[in-house]
């Protein structure tokens, strides 16, 4: 299983949003989505047990889950 690791990536990512339960980051050095291996522009990771996402704007998701968190990326 794919896994991602904020803390070994936040030299590349820039903190937009946290609400202890949330964050919301934008990928500022092209990093690679673990789920498809293509590039990736912002990170939502999550530790709710369900939450609630805004309209898509026609963007692509991929999806991956680990032992910690469920961390979602937009292309």
């Amino acid at each position: 299983m794919p896994e991602f690791d904020v803390h070994e990536h936040r030299h590349a990512l820039k903190q937009l949003r946290d609400t202890g339960e949330t964050s919301l980051w934008e990928n500022r050095e092209g990093l690679a989505c673990p789920a498809c291996g293509e590039p990736f522009d912002r990170l939502f990771t999550t530790t709710k047990p369900s939450t609630r996402f805004p309209e898509n704007d026609g963007s692509r998701f991929c999806l991956v889950r680990d032992d910690d968190a469920v961390h979602l990326f937009r292309h």
